[in-house]
């Protein structure tokens, strides 16, 4: 990728980032652990970000 990127493919690169993230830990404990997993989570390798 590109060194200098457009800001709207940064800002789409940053939020991809953020919905990475796991499941809090107080949202597993509220739900009695019925909310393991993120339905959006993706790795590097297999799901790309959209464009």
């Amino acid at each position: 990728m590109a060194r200098n990127k457009h800001f709207a493919r940064k800002i789409r690169l940053l939020k991809a980032g953020r919905i990475n993230s796991r499941v809090p830990h107080w949202v597993m404990m509220k739900t009695n652990r019925n909310v393991l997993r993120q339905p959006k989570r993706r790795t590097w390798n297999r799901g790309r970000a959209k464009r």
